[in-house]
Protein backbone atom coordinates (compact mmCIF):
# COMPACT_ATOMS: atom_id res chain seq x y z
CA UNK A 1 0.00 0.00 0.00
CA UNK A 2 1.18 3.52 -0.70
CA UNK A 3 2.16 5.73 2.00
CA UNK A 4 -0.04 8.93 2.38
CA UNK A 5 1.30 12.39 3.25
CA UNK A 6 -0.03 13.34 6.41
CA UNK A 7 -2.27 16.59 6.04
CA UNK A 8 -0.27 19.40 6.99
CA UNK A 9 -2.30 20.97 10.41
CA UNK A 10 -3.39 24.78 10.43
CA UNK A 11 -0.37 26.75 12.17
CA UNK A 12 2.12 24.13 9.42
CA UNK A 13 -0.06 25.83 6.28
CA UNK A 14 -0.42 29.26 8.21
CA UNK A 15 3.60 29.52 8.03
CA UNK A 16 4.07 27.56 5.03
CA UNK A 17 1.96 30.15 3.49
CA UNK A 18 3.96 33.07 5.14
CA UNK A 19 7.41 31.53 3.99
CA UNK A 20 6.15 31.77 0.24
CA UNK A 21 3.73 34.73 0.49
CA UNK A 22 5.29 37.67 2.56
CA UNK A 23 7.88 40.22 1.79
CA UNK A 24 10.11 40.16 4.94
CA UNK A 25 10.69 43.90 5.59
CA UNK A 26 12.74 43.86 9.10
CA UNK A 27 14.37 41.18 10.91
CA UNK A 28 12.72 37.92 11.35
CA UNK A 29 8.39 37.64 12.95
CA UNK A 30 7.84 36.74 16.07
CA UNK A 31 7.39 32.93 16.15
CA UNK A 32 4.02 33.19 17.35
CA UNK A 33 0.46 33.05 15.54
CA UNK A 34 -1.28 36.35 17.47
CA UNK A 35 -5.22 35.70 17.53
CA UNK A 36 -6.69 37.96 19.75
CA UNK A 37 -5.70 41.28 21.91
CA UNK A 38 -7.05 42.63 24.56
CA UNK A 39 -5.71 45.14 27.29
CA UNK A 40 -2.40 44.77 27.83
CA UNK A 41 -2.46 40.92 26.83
CA UNK A 42 -2.24 39.15 23.30
CA UNK A 43 -3.51 35.78 22.79
CA UNK A 44 -1.53 32.96 20.67
CA UNK A 45 -3.37 30.26 18.39
CA UNK A 46 -1.67 28.31 20.59
CA UNK A 47 -3.27 29.50 23.80
CA UNK A 48 -0.84 31.28 25.37
CA UNK A 49 -1.09 34.06 26.47
CA UNK A 50 1.75 37.37 26.17
CA UNK A 51 1.80 40.33 28.36
CA UNK A 52 2.50 43.27 25.56
CA UNK A 53 5.39 45.38 26.83
CA UNK A 54 5.44 47.13 24.10
CA UNK A 55 2.08 48.40 23.53
CA UNK A 56 1.72 46.94 19.77
CA UNK A 57 4.39 49.61 17.83
CA UNK A 58 4.67 51.39 20.72
CA UNK A 59 1.25 52.70 19.48
CA UNK A 60 -1.62 51.13 21.54
CA UNK A 61 -1.29 53.90 24.83
CA UNK A 62 -4.63 52.61 25.70
CA UNK A 63 -4.62 48.80 25.45
CA UNK A 64 -5.57 46.76 22.96
CA UNK A 65 -9.25 46.71 21.92
CA UNK A 66 -10.05 49.15 23.77
CA UNK A 67 -13.87 49.65 24.39
CA UNK A 68 -14.54 52.81 23.59
CA UNK A 69 -12.51 52.97 20.33
CA UNK A 70 -13.70 49.64 19.36
CA UNK A 71 -17.23 51.28 19.85
CA UNK A 72 -16.11 54.20 18.29
CA UNK A 73 -14.90 52.38 14.99
CA UNK A 74 -18.04 50.65 15.06
CA UNK A 75 -20.52 53.84 14.98
CA UNK A 76 -18.09 55.75 12.82
CA UNK A 77 -17.17 53.53 9.93
CA UNK A 78 -21.30 52.69 9.75
CA UNK A 79 -22.07 56.94 9.38
CA UNK A 80 -18.88 57.99 7.42
CA UNK A 81 -15.75 56.45 6.95
CA UNK A 82 -13.79 58.06 4.22
CA UNK A 83 -13.57 61.19 1.90
CA UNK A 84 -12.61 62.73 -1.30
CA UNK A 85 -9.24 64.76 0.28
CA UNK A 86 -10.63 68.32 -0.55
CA UNK A 87 -13.89 67.57 1.72
CA UNK A 88 -13.96 68.42 5.40
CA UNK A 89 -16.18 66.60 7.80
CA UNK A 90 -16.75 67.38 12.25
CA UNK A 91 -14.64 65.37 13.60
CA UNK A 92 -11.66 66.28 11.46
CA UNK A 93 -12.21 69.88 12.45
CA UNK A 94 -13.21 68.96 16.24
CA UNK A 95 -9.96 67.16 16.22
CA UNK A 96 -7.99 70.23 14.89
CA UNK A 97 -9.04 72.01 17.79
CA UNK A 98 -9.25 69.75 20.26
CA UNK A 99 -5.65 69.16 20.00
CA UNK A 100 -4.54 72.76 19.41
CA UNK A 101 -6.43 73.21 22.90
CA UNK A 102 -3.39 70.45 24.30
CA UNK A 103 -0.69 72.82 23.00
CA UNK A 104 0.72 76.12 24.05
CA UNK A 105 0.44 78.78 21.28
CA UNK A 106 1.38 79.44 18.66
CA UNK A 107 0.91 75.60 18.17
CA UNK A 108 -2.80 75.54 16.43
CA UNK A 109 -2.91 74.69 12.66
CA UNK A 110 -2.90 70.71 12.44
CA UNK A 111 -2.73 68.75 9.39
CA UNK A 112 -3.82 65.18 9.52
CA UNK A 113 -2.41 62.37 7.80
CA UNK A 114 -1.81 58.30 9.16
CA UNK A 115 2.17 57.65 9.79
CA UNK A 116 4.38 58.47 11.60
CA UNK A 117 6.69 58.62 8.36
CA UNK A 118 4.15 60.37 6.43
CA UNK A 119 4.01 63.71 9.11
CA UNK A 120 7.69 63.70 9.00
CA UNK A 121 7.69 64.07 5.41
CA UNK A 122 5.04 66.93 5.40
CA UNK A 123 6.82 68.96 8.09
CA UNK A 124 10.07 68.30 6.23
CA UNK A 125 8.48 69.27 2.99
CA UNK A 126 6.49 72.53 4.83
CA UNK A 127 9.68 73.47 6.62
CA UNK A 128 11.49 73.74 3.08
CA UNK A 129 8.95 75.70 1.45
CA UNK A 130 8.73 78.30 4.38
CA UNK A 131 12.57 78.97 4.40
CA UNK A 132 13.47 78.66 0.86
CA UNK A 133 15.99 76.03 2.05
CA UNK A 134 16.60 72.48 1.61
CA UNK A 135 19.17 71.34 4.76
CA UNK A 136 18.19 69.01 7.16
CA UNK A 137 19.57 68.51 10.82
CA UNK A 138 19.12 65.24 12.66
CA UNK A 139 20.09 63.04 15.22
CA UNK A 140 22.68 60.09 14.66
CA UNK A 141 20.85 57.63 16.31
CA UNK A 142 17.33 58.44 14.92
CA UNK A 143 14.42 56.93 13.56
CA UNK A 144 11.63 59.11 11.67
CA UNK A 145 10.20 56.96 9.13
CA UNK A 146 10.74 55.05 5.72
CA UNK A 147 9.80 57.64 3.12
CA UNK A 148 12.02 59.55 1.30
CA UNK A 149 12.77 62.95 3.72
CA UNK A 150 12.06 60.45 6.81
CA UNK A 151 14.48 57.72 5.77
CA UNK A 152 17.45 60.44 5.12
CA UNK A 153 17.08 62.09 8.16
CA UNK A 154 17.08 58.10 9.57
CA UNK A 155 20.76 57.29 11.12
CA UNK A 156 20.20 54.21 13.53
CA UNK A 157 19.22 51.92 10.87
CA UNK A 158 18.65 51.34 6.92
CA UNK A 159 21.16 53.83 5.23
CA UNK A 160 22.87 50.81 3.35
CA UNK A 161 22.33 50.11 0.28
CA UNK A 162 19.45 52.40 -0.99
CA UNK A 163 21.60 54.76 -3.27
CA UNK A 164 21.75 58.86 -2.70
CA UNK A 165 19.77 59.86 0.35
CA UNK A 166 17.94 63.46 0.16
CA UNK A 167 20.71 66.16 -0.37
CA UNK A 168 21.17 68.08 2.25
CA UNK A 169 21.03 65.58 5.46
CA UNK A 170 23.24 65.53 8.00
CA UNK A 171 23.68 64.38 11.09
CA UNK A 172 24.81 65.35 14.91
CA UNK A 173 25.49 63.04 17.67
CA UNK A 174 22.84 62.09 20.21
CA UNK A 175 23.10 63.69 23.92
CA UNK A 176 24.05 59.98 25.66
CA UNK A 177 24.82 60.68 29.09
CA UNK A 178 25.44 56.64 29.79
CA UNK A 179 28.33 56.42 26.90
CA UNK A 180 29.56 60.23 26.82
CA UNK A 181 31.54 61.41 24.10
CA UNK A 182 32.50 64.71 25.15
CA UNK A 183 33.25 64.87 29.25
CA UNK A 184 33.60 67.28 32.03
CA UNK A 185 36.34 66.85 34.10
CA UNK A 186 34.48 64.47 36.72
CA UNK A 187 33.72 62.09 33.65
CA UNK A 188 29.95 63.09 32.83
CA UNK A 189 28.46 64.45 29.70
CA UNK A 190 29.81 67.73 28.84
CA UNK A 191 26.65 67.79 26.02
CA UNK A 192 27.35 71.87 25.80
CA UNK A 193 30.76 71.21 24.22
CA UNK A 194 29.40 68.60 22.25
CA UNK A 195 26.37 70.56 21.19
CA UNK A 196 29.37 73.46 19.78
CA UNK A 197 31.14 71.07 18.18
CA UNK A 198 28.05 69.49 16.27
CA UNK A 199 26.86 72.44 14.88
CA UNK A 200 30.68 73.86 14.05
CA UNK A 201 30.48 70.76 11.54
CA UNK A 202 27.48 71.33 10.93
CA UNK A 203 28.35 75.32 9.38
CA UNK A 204 31.22 73.65 8.06
CA UNK A 205 29.19 71.42 5.86
CA UNK A 206 26.26 73.37 4.88
CA UNK A 207 25.78 75.21 1.69
CA UNK A 208 24.33 77.90 3.47
CA UNK A 209 20.67 76.45 3.34
CA UNK A 210 19.88 75.23 6.67
CA UNK A 211 15.85 74.73 6.82
CA UNK A 212 15.59 72.23 10.35
CA UNK A 213 16.54 70.14 12.51
CA UNK A 214 14.42 67.52 13.03
CA UNK A 215 14.79 65.21 15.96
CA UNK A 216 13.09 63.70 19.07
CA UNK A 217 12.62 64.19 22.88
CA UNK A 218 13.76 60.56 23.73
CA UNK A 219 15.19 58.50 20.74
CA UNK A 220 13.39 55.52 20.77
CA UNK A 221 15.05 53.41 18.50
CA UNK A 222 18.47 55.02 19.32
CA UNK A 223 17.89 53.15 22.76
CA UNK A 224 15.76 55.13 24.48
CA UNK A 225 18.31 57.96 24.98
CA UNK A 226 16.90 61.66 26.72
CA UNK A 227 18.57 64.49 26.29
CA UNK A 228 20.26 66.38 29.34
CA UNK A 229 17.90 68.82 31.01
CA UNK A 230 18.42 72.50 29.22
CA UNK A 231 19.85 70.06 25.55
CA UNK A 232 16.55 71.52 23.84
CA UNK A 233 16.99 74.84 25.08
CA UNK A 234 20.10 75.27 23.56
CA UNK A 235 19.58 73.98 20.36
CA UNK A 236 16.44 75.79 19.81
CA UNK A 237 18.63 78.85 19.90
CA UNK A 238 21.00 77.09 17.43
CA UNK A 239 18.63 76.51 15.34
CA UNK A 240 16.94 80.65 15.94
CA UNK A 241 20.62 81.89 14.97
CA UNK A 242 20.53 80.15 11.71
CA UNK A 243 17.34 80.55 10.95
CA UNK A 244 16.32 76.87 11.34
CA UNK A 245 12.88 75.49 11.96
CA UNK A 246 12.85 72.91 15.00
CA UNK A 247 10.65 70.13 14.14
CA UNK A 248 9.83 67.65 17.01
CA UNK A 249 8.99 64.25 16.14
CA UNK A 250 6.52 62.93 19.21
CA UNK A 251 5.25 59.73 17.40
CA UNK A 252 6.29 57.96 20.62
CA UNK A 253 6.43 60.29 23.28
CA UNK A 254 3.30 62.25 22.64
CA UNK A 255 0.28 61.66 24.52
CA UNK A 256 0.90 61.36 27.91
CA UNK A 257 3.36 58.54 27.26
CA UNK A 258 6.35 60.24 29.11
CA UNK A 259 3.78 61.67 32.31
CA UNK A 260 3.03 65.11 30.37
CA UNK A 261 1.32 65.74 27.70
CA UNK A 262 4.13 66.05 25.60
CA UNK A 263 7.33 65.61 26.15
CA UNK A 264 8.88 68.75 25.29
CA UNK A 265 6.75 70.47 28.06
CA UNK A 266 9.88 69.54 30.53
CA UNK A 267 12.24 71.87 28.25
CA UNK A 268 10.04 75.01 28.60
CA UNK A 269 10.62 75.05 24.72
CA UNK A 270 8.15 75.16 21.81
CA UNK A 271 8.35 73.78 18.61
CA UNK A 272 8.15 75.47 15.17
CA UNK A 273 7.07 72.44 14.25
CA UNK A 274 5.42 69.11 15.80
CA UNK A 275 4.60 65.83 14.59
CA UNK A 276 2.58 63.12 15.77
CA UNK A 277 1.62 59.46 15.38
CA UNK A 278 1.57 56.39 17.35
CA UNK A 279 0.04 57.05 20.54
CA UNK A 280 -2.60 59.81 18.26
CA UNK A 281 -4.58 56.89 17.01
CA UNK A 282 -3.84 54.45 19.89
CA UNK A 283 -3.12 51.80 17.36
CA UNK A 284 -4.42 52.69 14.23
CA UNK A 285 -3.44 54.84 11.60
CA UNK A 286 -3.25 58.41 12.27
CA UNK A 287 -0.81 61.38 12.41
CA UNK A 288 -0.91 64.94 12.75
CA UNK A 289 1.53 67.67 12.06
CA UNK A 290 0.71 70.71 13.94
CA UNK A 291 2.23 74.23 13.66
CA UNK A 292 2.09 78.05 14.13
CA UNK A 293 -0.80 79.82 12.18
CA UNK A 294 2.18 82.27 10.45
CA UNK A 295 4.14 78.92 9.14
CA UNK A 296 0.75 77.71 7.69
CA UNK A 297 -0.19 81.04 6.20
CA UNK A 298 3.65 81.11 4.61
CA UNK A 299 3.54 77.49 2.95
CA UNK A 300 0.03 77.86 1.73
CA UNK A 301 0.87 81.55 -0.07
CA UNK A 302 3.69 79.42 -1.58
CA UNK A 303 1.95 76.90 -2.46
CA UNK A 304 1.80 74.02 -0.02
CA UNK A 305 1.21 70.49 -1.40
CA UNK A 306 0.35 67.30 0.33
CA UNK A 307 -2.73 66.16 -1.15
CA UNK A 308 -2.78 62.75 0.23
CA UNK A 309 -5.58 59.68 -0.06
CA UNK A 310 -6.28 59.79 3.11
CA UNK A 311 -5.56 62.88 4.35
CA UNK A 312 -7.66 64.45 6.87
CA UNK A 313 -9.99 60.71 6.84
CA UNK A 314 -13.52 60.97 9.43
CA UNK A 315 -12.96 57.71 10.80
CA UNK A 316 -9.39 57.57 12.79
CA UNK A 317 -10.08 61.30 13.26
CA UNK A 318 -13.11 59.77 14.92
CA UNK A 319 -11.04 57.44 17.15
CA UNK A 320 -8.28 60.14 17.90
CA UNK A 321 -11.60 62.41 19.79
CA UNK A 322 -11.84 59.56 21.46
CA UNK A 323 -8.42 59.40 22.57
CA UNK A 324 -8.01 62.38 23.99
CA UNK A 325 -11.93 62.06 25.53
CA UNK A 326 -10.37 59.21 27.72
CA UNK A 327 -6.27 60.66 28.30
CA UNK A 328 -8.05 63.14 29.70
CA UNK A 329 -11.51 61.71 31.93
CA UNK A 330 -8.63 59.32 33.09
CA UNK A 331 -5.67 61.59 33.87
CA UNK A 332 -3.61 59.36 31.78
CA UNK A 333 -0.43 61.97 32.07
CA UNK A 334 -0.67 61.49 35.94
CA UNK A 335 -0.90 57.96 35.70
CA UNK A 336 2.20 57.54 33.11
CA UNK A 337 3.97 59.79 35.98
CA UNK A 338 2.98 57.19 38.78
CA UNK A 339 3.26 54.05 37.04
CA UNK A 340 6.62 55.83 35.50
CA UNK A 341 7.86 55.65 38.78
CA UNK A 342 7.14 52.42 39.99
CA UNK A 343 8.37 50.35 36.67
CA UNK A 344 11.76 52.39 36.73
CA UNK A 345 12.12 51.56 40.65
CA UNK A 346 11.31 47.88 39.30
CA UNK A 347 13.88 47.63 37.22
CA UNK A 348 16.61 49.29 39.38
CA UNK A 349 15.75 46.27 41.48
CA UNK A 350 16.63 44.11 38.61
CA UNK A 351 19.54 46.32 38.51
CA UNK A 352 20.42 45.36 41.92
CA UNK A 353 20.47 41.60 41.22
CA UNK A 354 21.92 41.00 37.65
CA UNK A 355 25.16 42.41 37.03
CA UNK A 356 24.51 42.69 32.96
CA UNK A 357 22.43 45.48 33.37
CA UNK A 358 24.27 48.68 32.69
CA UNK A 359 21.92 51.53 32.91
CA UNK A 360 18.13 52.18 33.23
CA UNK A 361 16.33 55.24 32.22
CA UNK A 362 13.51 57.08 30.32
CA UNK A 363 10.51 59.07 31.60
CA UNK A 364 6.69 57.77 32.76
CA UNK A 365 6.12 54.72 31.05
CA UNK A 366 8.38 54.80 28.32
CA UNK A 367 11.36 53.03 29.68
CA UNK A 368 14.99 51.75 28.58
CA UNK A 369 17.02 49.24 30.39
CA UNK A 370 21.00 48.59 28.79
CA UNK A 371 22.37 45.32 28.81
CA UNK A 372 25.93 44.88 29.18
CA UNK A 373 28.68 42.37 29.40
CA UNK A 374 30.99 44.33 31.89
CA UNK A 375 29.62 47.30 33.55
CA UNK A 376 33.01 48.84 34.09
CA UNK A 377 34.23 48.70 30.14
CA UNK A 378 30.19 48.65 29.37
CA UNK A 379 30.81 46.26 26.39
CA UNK A 380 27.83 45.41 24.41
CA UNK A 381 26.81 41.91 23.56
CA UNK A 382 24.33 41.40 20.51
CA UNK A 383 23.33 37.67 21.96
CA UNK A 384 23.27 38.70 25.35
CA UNK A 385 19.99 40.92 24.24
CA UNK A 386 18.80 38.15 22.13
CA UNK A 387 18.69 35.46 24.42
CA UNK A 388 17.10 37.58 27.10
CA UNK A 389 14.40 38.82 24.65
CA UNK A 390 13.70 34.88 23.40
CA UNK A 391 13.76 34.15 27.12
CA UNK A 392 11.10 36.65 27.86
CA UNK A 393 8.55 35.17 24.96
CA UNK A 394 8.89 32.10 26.10
CA UNK A 395 7.88 32.56 29.65
CA UNK A 396 4.75 35.10 28.47
CA UNK A 397 6.60 38.74 27.54
CA UNK A 398 6.77 40.52 24.28
CA UNK A 399 9.58 43.47 25.04
CA UNK A 400 11.67 44.59 21.80
CA UNK A 401 15.70 44.83 22.23
CA UNK A 402 17.36 47.58 20.25
CA UNK A 403 20.82 46.97 19.36
CA UNK A 404 22.96 49.39 17.57
CA UNK A 405 26.96 49.88 16.85
CA UNK A 406 28.87 50.83 20.04
CA UNK A 407 25.53 50.37 22.61
CA UNK A 408 24.01 47.16 24.77
CA UNK A 409 21.61 45.75 23.92
CA UNK A 410 18.63 48.07 24.89
CA UNK A 411 14.90 46.82 25.97
CA UNK A 412 12.53 48.70 25.09
CA UNK A 413 10.09 49.18 27.52
CA UNK A 414 6.40 50.83 26.32
CA UNK A 415 3.20 49.66 28.39
CA UNK A 416 -0.32 50.75 27.79
CA UNK A 417 -1.04 53.84 29.58
CA UNK A 418 -3.94 51.54 31.27
CA UNK A 419 -1.63 48.81 32.66
CA UNK A 420 -2.59 48.11 35.71
CA UNK A 421 0.18 47.47 38.81
CA UNK A 422 -0.10 43.66 38.91
CA UNK A 423 0.53 43.79 35.09
CA UNK A 424 3.40 45.50 35.38
CA UNK A 425 4.62 43.65 38.87
CA UNK A 426 4.08 40.23 36.39
CA UNK A 427 6.43 42.01 33.77
CA UNK A 428 9.03 42.61 35.89
CA UNK A 429 8.92 39.35 37.71
CA UNK A 430 9.42 37.52 33.74
CA UNK A 431 12.19 40.28 32.72
CA UNK A 432 14.27 39.33 36.11
CA UNK A 433 13.62 35.63 35.25
CA UNK A 434 14.52 35.77 31.97
CA UNK A 435 18.07 38.28 32.85
CA UNK A 436 19.15 35.87 35.23
CA UNK A 437 18.43 32.65 33.05
CA UNK A 438 19.73 34.34 29.94
CA UNK A 439 22.98 35.93 31.87
CA UNK A 440 23.44 32.44 33.36
CA UNK A 441 24.21 30.95 30.16
CA UNK A 442 27.39 33.33 28.94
Amino acid sequence: MAATTPTPSPTETFWADAERHLVRYGGEFTPEIIEHAAGSFLRTADGRRILDFTSGQMSAILGHCHPEIVATVRRQVAHLDHLYSGMLSRPVVDLARRLAETLPAPLEKVLLLTTGAESNEAAVRMAKLVTGRHEIVSFARSWHGMTQAAASATYSAGRKGYGPAAPGNFAIPAPNTYRPDFTTPDGELDWRRQLDFAFDLIDAQSTGSLAACLVEPILSSGGIIEPPVGYFAALHEKCRERGMLLILDEAQTGLCRTGTWYAFERDGIVPDILTLSKTLGAGLPLAAVVTSAEIEREAYERGFLFFTTHVADPLVAAVGNTVIDVLVRDGLDARARALGDLLRQGLWDIADRHAVVGDVRGRGLLAGLELVVDRETKESSSELGARVTRRCLELGLHTNIVQLPGMGGVLRIAPALTVTEDELALGLDILDRAIGAASATR
